[in-house]
């Protein structure tokens, strides 16, 4: 008996302390806004800092917002100068329309987030279950230009996105998914 309760005690430790790692990470910068006094193009990313855990990245809702550019045309959003393979390469990682009032919202995908970020691609099984497969490292950490460009006029802008590794707590999510057969690394 007196084990059990030991056990159960462990438990409830551990069930607690993953509780305030999760509030911790939780916490973050209040979200960027567009500057209305600026009458030209400009783009925010939200968050503005996204980290390399497989299922945190996945969760995470990166949604680029723009204004200043013309109404009805479309932005095409990269990420530029990035080192892949031992060049630089610009990745393309969202495509937004702009509204009549000059605005846009572009959300990244997920299919940019596991082929272009993480440098992993999508598999299935036997069952036909999709499963992210991982085989490459992703891109590396650092701070990375976004440049949102015009599709019919000249008009661009800029912003920068922060890549940061895995904390501990996006290991521990990796190996859960793994255990549940929808993540396999190389």
């Amino acid at each position: 008996m007196a084990r059990r309760k030991g056990r159960l005690m462990k438990g409830c430790l551990m069930f607690a302390g993953l509780a305030v790692v999760m509030a911790l990470t939780a916490c973050g910068t209040p979200p960027k806004v567009i500057d209305k006094s600026i009458t030209g193009p400009q783009m925010v990313v939200n968050p503005d800092t996204i980290r390399l855990g497989v299922v945190k990245l996945l969760k995470t809702n990166v949604v680029f917002t723009g204004a200043g550019f013309e109404p009805g045309d479309s932005v095409f959003i990269k990420l530029l100068d990035v080192p892949v393979d031992g060049k630089k390469k610009d990745l393309p990682v969202a495509l937004g329309e702009v509204g009549k009032d000059g605005t846009f919202q572009a959300r990244m995908e997920k299919l940019a987030k596991i082929t272009d970020i993480l440098r992993a691609r999508v598999k299935t099984n036997e069952k036909l279950e999709s499963y992210i497969f991982v085989d490459k490292p992703p891109i590396p950490e650092g701070t990375y230009t976004a440049l949102a460009t015009s599709m019919i006029s000249d008009k661009k802008a800029q912003c920068t996105l922060k890549v940061e590794g895995p904390s501990m707590l996006d290991g521990l999510m990796d190996w859960l998914g793994g255990l549940m057969g929808k993540l396999k690394k190389k």
